[in-house]
């Protein structure tokens, strides 16, 4: 699809899972999206965040709290939490 512009465009985007990397399709209706805040040393919240989205076959096979769990481990040290 176009826009006024001229510029192609898209009505939808799908989303990745972020354990997976499977298509999060619109019919997946397990599927969820968490955002994790960022504190700083003294555990306040600075208001910054990080997006991980999950698909509803890792919901479906009880991963989705170790998955959760692995992803933040790894993205922590990029945005240097403790």
């Amino acid at each position: 699809m176009q826009n006024e512009a001229g510029d192609m465009i898209d009505l939808y985007i799908p989303r990745k899972c972020s354990a997976t990397n499977r298509l999060i399709t619109a019919k997946d209706h397990a599927a969820v999206q968490i955002n994790v805040g960022h504190v700083d040393e003294t555990g306040v919240y600075t208001g910054q965040f990080s997006t991980f989205s999950l698909c509803g076959f890792i919901r479906a096979q009880g991963d989705a709290d170790s998955a959760l769990d692995r992803l933040w481990s790894k993205k922590k040290a990029e945005v240097k939490q403790q």
